[in-house]
């Protein structure tokens, strides 16, 4: 699944062929997705793109009218092609732009929705999420509070969207072996000084995945059809079994609340 930093880098490659442009309509070749899409999509013509923005794992796209509100999916992408491309299989939505471009979204698996909102601030699937890691309000502070009296497990704690959006199985591995913290740790064993480390990790290592244009490990390619490389820096997510390019022991896996956790024993405590 798309996380993050692949949300991000789909956001920051679509941005330039959408603000200021006009969406004159849209072609929806099978509205059958997580959700049917929403009846104010299909119905589409003559708005201009005010602002392409992310919260969390969701992709928005501002109108006079409202919001186009875009989740990836399991497989989902998007991609800026000339008008006239032929549509292949899976090229489920087009967006036909005023500049001779299209917005296509392929989904083989159909997990992605395409929803609508008038204002942001009404909208259901945005309710109850965190903080943005991003920002100066995920900070040691923030973190070290939230974690009090906390027995859950960190990592599936850290992926929880109620505390922090965004913070996926691969980012979350990797930010806490960065860290030196044990995954097998409950949340709320975390000092002070552990929270700080970790907030700065997890903004370091999201940011450095960004800068590389998101983890491919299946199904995400960039609006440009080109795989994100950060896959290349992973010291532990996917390799269990191998040994530790810090101290040489081996990588250990443990699953997690239904997901896999990988972690170094000997960096992390």
């Amino acid at each position: 699944m798309p996380e993050l930093p692949e949300v991000e880098t789909s956001r920051r490659g679509i941005e330039p062929y959408l603000v200021g442009q006009t969406i004159l309509c849209a072609i929806i070749r099978d509205p059958r997705l997580r959700w049917p899409i929403s009846d104010e999509i299909l119905r589409l013509t003559d708005q201009i793109v005010l602002s392409v923005q992310r919260r969390a794992k969701y992709l928005l796209l501002e109108l006079p009218a409202g919001w186009i509100i875009i989740h990836l999916g399991m497989s989902g992408r998007l991609r800026v092609l000339p008008q006239g491309t032929a549509a292949e299989k899976h090229d489920h939505i087009d967006l036909v732009i005023s500049n001779g471009k299209i917005l296509r979204y392929n989904d083989p698996r159909r997990f992605g929705a395409w929803l609508w909102a008038e204002n942001l601030a009404s909208c259901r699937v945005f309710a109850q999420l965190g903080v943005e890691p991003l920002t100066t309000e995920f900070n040691e502070h923030y973190l070290f509070e939230k974690s009090r009296g906390k027995r859950t497990l960190i990592k599936p704690w850290l992926m929880n969207n109620k505390i922090v959006v965004g913070v996926g199985n691969i980012y979350a591995s990797e930010s806490l072996f960065f860290a030196g913290i044990l995954p097998e740790r409950p949340a709320g064993s975390l000092t002070k000084s552990e929270s700080s480390l970790l907030v700065s990790t997890i903004k370091a290592v999201l940011l450095g995945s960004i800068e590389q244009g998101g983890t491919t490990l299946r199904d995400f390619l960039q609006s440009d059809g080109k795989p994100g490389y950060f896959a290349q820096q992973l010291q532990v997510y996917g390799r269990a079994g191998e040994h530790c390019h810090q101290c040489a022991h081996v990588i250990e896996i443990a699953k997690q609340g239904q997901r896999s956790t990988f972690f170094c024993r000997h960096c992390q405590h």
